[in-house]
């Protein structure tokens, strides 16, 4: 090798370290801001069903309102409750403020609309989870009003193999006995909040089959199913899950 090719190597290397610096380290940067406080499965249960599932604390959750689709957003998360034209018909309530407007207003997360359904809540003050059915936030019997948040949704009942149907169809579960993708979130015996959606299109019995099998098996005590078939969205940094690629107005977001 020459002696001026080789200190023309010489000078190129920092050039090019210099460079790649300045590509990467932004990314890293970037990367540092989001969330890394959370666990990702894909899991298979043994009726087909393939479950995506994020795990973190109830803590690192948010109840946001959006207007696009989940994996479009800078959130980690997944989609949240029901929803008609942008309205909100899901109560998603944090500390008594709905996601989206104010207290007692139509379409903000305040009313699980047209009938009571099951709603999780966070009781930051008691630091339980437990499940209410009912139609709107001011209904909630909680420890604190200023420390908790709640989602509603429609009942799981895991713990009960006789009535949970019937209570998932005097719930008004749209589209129980078809095959749609589906989507829900769930807590444990260790106060672990799982965020869940499937993109295999099931029954609403064989989402809730594939859950009790292969989310947290033993553990899982209750949840709530979430808006379903193309809103079943999910973000996070190893997978994302678009749905049918609609616009939803809703999510449960990890926040660190």
């Amino acid at each position: 090798m020459s002696k001026s090719r080789t200190v023309l190597l010489w000078l190129l290397f920092p050039l090019v370290g210099l460079l790649l610096s300045s590509v990467l380290f932004p990314l890293a940067i970037a990367d540092s801001h989001k969330p890394h406080a959370y666990t990702y499965a894909k899991l298979k249960a043994n009726n087909g069903v393939v479950l995506h599932v994020l795990q973190t604390k109830p803590d690192n959750i948010a109840l946001r309102a959006i207007d696009q689709n989940v994996t479009k957003t800078a959130q980690y998360g997944i989609n949240g409750g029901f929803f008609y034209n942008g309205d909100l018909l899901s109560i998603a309530v944090t500390n008594d403020r709905p996601a989206k407007g104010e207290a007692n207003d139509y379409g903000t997360g305040w009313y699980n609309t047209d009938v009571a359904r099951g709603t999780l809540i966070w009781d930051q003050a008691l630091r339980a989870f437990y499940i209410q059915v009912v139609k709107h936030a001011g209904e909630l019997k909680v420890t604190d009003r200023n420390h908790y948040w709640a989602q509603g949704g429609v009942s799981m009942r895991l713990a009960d193999a006789i009535g949970w149907e019937a209570q998932m169809i005097a719930e008004e579960m749209p589209a129980y006995d078809e095959n749609r993708l589906r989507s829900a979130v769930a807590y444990d015996t260790s106060n672990h909040v799982w965020l869940i959606v499937t993109p295999t299109a099931c029954t609403i019995e064989q989402f809730r089959s594939a859950i009790l099998q292969k989310v947290a098996p033993g553990q899982l005590i209750d949840g709530v199913f979430l808006d379903g078939d193309g809103s079943s969205q999910l973000k996070s940094r190893q997978h994302q899950l678009q749905g049918d690629g609609r616009e939803v107005y809703q999510m449960l977001e990890i926040v660190k």
